[in-house]
């Protein structure tokens, strides 16, 4: 389905702004993400090096092999350069405000690069022994009582979501793996939501984010959207308290709760919003998980939905999707590739009003029926 609801419609830009402001934007904007996209490239280009040396004193890992189409790097750059276009266009079109992407210091950022690549050996080890249960072995404190699916080194990362250290890395982690482009997919949920709250008050609406880790949507929302308040939930204590550390804004407050089980009353919500959650679901709990969104939503209030792309989205891609539950440990994507999200969604009155691709991932609003 193509976004082509009335409300997705940018609205003309502003013809009275002189063209050299535009240009200076424009060029700020190009320098910013095209620098993101070079760092992030060389550490993986890096990281393919080491991984390469390491695997001589490793076990042999069985071969990958795509199930379809693999798409070339220069159509993936293409992509890239598309959802940055469609990024940059969110921002003349006034819906939100210029990024702020990659905000660390030199010294942070030298610091979070020195820990990426002492990892990565970690990593690999993981990856050529099928160790991917390590945080489970002995959990104590908090740990202990999370569920079973969710006590993983999901990615084979160290500590999986339960450390500070995984939390201050896994950012960092994900951009290396998607070129530096996970924010702007991130914000492309930013699109419907101002359109949303051109229709309301946003000092009167109740916002949620679902596993909001370290808050990279929920920064940007309130950014966004500056009488905003927002909730940040998510089982990771330690992730939270990242999270914490990040905050921008007052208006933020966090709590440690399941998707699943999520302690809001009925009818209370009037947006809801997840990223890159769905696919690290068992196929019971995201069921479990659309029909809290829908008890807790109020009567034409959105789930607002951020994930990767699934079989059959972008037919160029499905080769590559599924590539990753081969490389990684992700023992829940196979399943949510051919999952009938709107299906779903539907049977517990959630109608797909839009979706489409940006880059790797999905974006979708589903909205509860009056």
């Amino acid at each position: 389905m193509s976004a082509t609801d009335e409300n997705l419609r940018p609205r003309e830009r502003d013809l009275s702004r002189p063209p050299i402001l535009k240009l200076a934007r424009r060029s700020r904007y190009a320098l910013a993400q095209g620098s993101r996209v070079a760092l992030y490239t060389l550490h993986s280009e890096a990281m393919r090096r080491m991984n390469r040396r390491l695997q001589k004193d490793l076990p042999d890992t069985p071969k990958v092999t795509p199930d379809g189409p693999v798409p070339s790097q220069r159509r993936m750059l293409a992509d890239i350069l598309r959802l940055f276009t469609d990024d940059l266009r969110a921002v003349e079109d006034g819906l939100y405000p210029m990024p702020s992407d990659g905000t660390m210091t030199p010294g942070e950022l030298l610091a979070t690069s020195r820990a990426f690549f002492k990892d990565v050996p970690e990593v690999a080890r993981r990856r050529a022994t099928g160790a991917h249960q390590e945080v489970n072995e002995s959990p104590e404190g908090f740990a202990a009582a999370l569920p079973r699916y969710y006590r993983q080194n999901f990615h084979f990362q160290t500590d999986g979501w339960l450390s500070e250290d995984s939390a201050k890395l896994y950012d960092f982690q994900v951009d290396v793996l998607f070129s530096g482009a996970t924010a702007a997919m991130r914000r492309r949920a930013l699109v419907p939501f101002a359109h949303i709250l051109k229709r309301k008050d946003q000092r009167h609406v109740a916002y949620v984010d679902l596993a909001c880790g370290t808050g990279g949507l929920l920064r940007p929302a309130l950014k966004s959207f500056p009488r905003l308040k927002g909730t940040g939930l998510d089982l990771s204590e330690p992730y939270l308290n990242v999270a914490r550390d990040r905050a921008t804004s007052r208006r933020a407050s966090y709590v440690t709760a399941m998707a699943e089980e999520l302690p809001f009353a009925d009818n209370s919500l009037d947006i809801v919003s997840c990223v890159f959650l769905f696919h690290e679901l068992p196929p019971k709990v995201r069921r479990q998980v659309i029909a809290e969104v829908a008890r807790v939503l109020k009567p034409g209030g959105s789930f607002l939905f951020v994930d990767s792309l699934q079989t059959g989205d972008v037919p160029d891609y499905d080769g590559l999707l599924s590539l990753f539950p081969q490389l990684f440990h992700e023992p829940y994507y196979s399943s949510y590739l051919t999952e009938d999200l709107t299906g779903l969604c539907s049977a517990q009155g959630l109608q797909e009003r839009w979706m489409v691709p940006a880059f790797v991932s999905r974006v979708a609003e589903y909205v509860k029926g009056n």
